[in-house]
This record gives C-alpha cells, sequence and structure tokens, in this order.
C-alpha cells in the first residue's frame, strides 16, 4: 500500500508541478501578446503624470504673475502691465477694467456678468438713473437687488415722490439684508 500511496503522491505533485508551469506559459504568453498595450499603458501614465505636474506648476507661475501684473496696475497705473494681463488671465483684466471704470465713474465694455451688473449699478446710483435701477432689481439674479430697490425709493424721496418710494420699499423682503435701511426710510415716510 505504501508504493501505491507514494505513486499516488508523486502523481500529485507532478500534476501540481505541471499546473504551475502550465500557469506560468500561460502568463508569458499573454503578456507577449499584449506586451506593445502594457507598454503604451504605462507610458501613458508616466507621461499624464508629468504633463499634470507641469501644467499645475505652469498654472500656479501664471496666477503668480497675473498677480504681479494687476498690483502693479493698481499701484502704479501701469498700462503695459494692464495689456500684459489681459494676455495673461482675462477674468483679473475684466476686474481692472471694472476698477478702472468705477474709479472714473465711467461704463466699461466687461463680458462678466456680475461684474458688468455691478458696475451698471454704481453708475446707475451715482447718477442717480431711477430707469437703471429698476431695469437691474427686476432681474431675479442680481445680487444686489434689494440694495438697488432701497436706492431706488430713496431717490425717488428725494424728488418728493413719496408714494412711490414706499411702492419700491413693499417689494423688499423682510428677510433681507438691507431690512434696517428700508426700516429707517420707511419711518420718515410716515410723516409724508
Amino acid at each position: 500500500m505504501s508504493l501505491k500511496e507514494n505513486v499516488d503522491y508523486i502523481k500529485s505533485e507532478l500534476s501540481s508541478e505541471e499546473k504551475l508551469l502550465e500557469g506560468f506559459v500561460k502568463s508569458e504568453r499573454f503578456f507577449k501578446k499584449y506586451k506593445s498595450l502594457f507598454l503604451a499603458l504605462i507610458i501613458a501614465v508616466i507621461l499624464g503624470s508629468i504633463f499634470y505636474v507641469v501644467k499645475k506648476h505652469l498654472d500656479e507661475s501664471n496666477k503668480y504673475e497675473s498677480n504681479i501684473l494687476l498690483n502693479s496696475y493698481l499701484e502704479k497705473g501701469d498700462e503695459k502691465a494692464l495689456e500684459s494681463l489681459k494676455e495673461k488671465n482675462k477674468t483679473l483684466y475684466e476686474i481692472a477694467l471694472y476698477l478702472k471704470g468705477k474709479q472714473n465713474e465711467k461704463p466699461v465694455e466687461i463680458s462678466l456678468p456680475i461684474l458688468k451688473e455691478l458696475s451698471e449699478f454704481e453708475i446707475a446710483k451715482n447718477s442717480n438713473n431711477i430707469e437703471v435701477l429698476d431695469k437691474l432689481s427686476m432681474k431675479s439674479d442680481f445680487l444686489l437687488k434689494d440694495y438697488a430697490l432701497f436706492n431706488k425709493a430713496l431717490i425717488l424721496t428725494n424728488e418728493g415722490k413719496y408714494q412711490e418710494a414706499k411702492d419700491t420699499l413693499a417689494k423688499i423682503s423682510n428677510d433681507s439684508r438691507t431690512i434696517e435701511l428700508v426700516n429707517l426710510l420707511n419711518h420718515y415716510l410716515l410723516t409724508k
């Protein structure tokens, strides 16, 4: 019986070694078959990583240079810095234009909707233009909608149009951040 057990043991050992060798041969064939694909994938991962790191570094450098150009323009009025900023960072360029327009109280060509509306608001407020304030306050997504309504009511009050001012103030909701100003103006309008 021991001879039979030894023969069975040897068969099972040969069978496991055979399976191991067979698995090794299959994996070697698979690797040879897709070797170029594996190599391309490894190269793509390496190049992608390098590209990501370089792009991140360039973006940070561009951001830093853009901020230096903006500061140079704001502090010294350097027009060359403004032109360079136009090429490097369009958003910061438009912010510089907005600040320049605000300083000169003149409209400027800006494509950023928020800055464009803020510029229109500043000019309308400073020139007491009720029509523009009314137009801006009608926009549901305008950032300073309640403040525009308050300024419209203030201008109407200064012109002696008290009922229109009251009607305008009634459009401002009670949870607005301008409610304290609204209450003060309403208190003033009680006697008018």
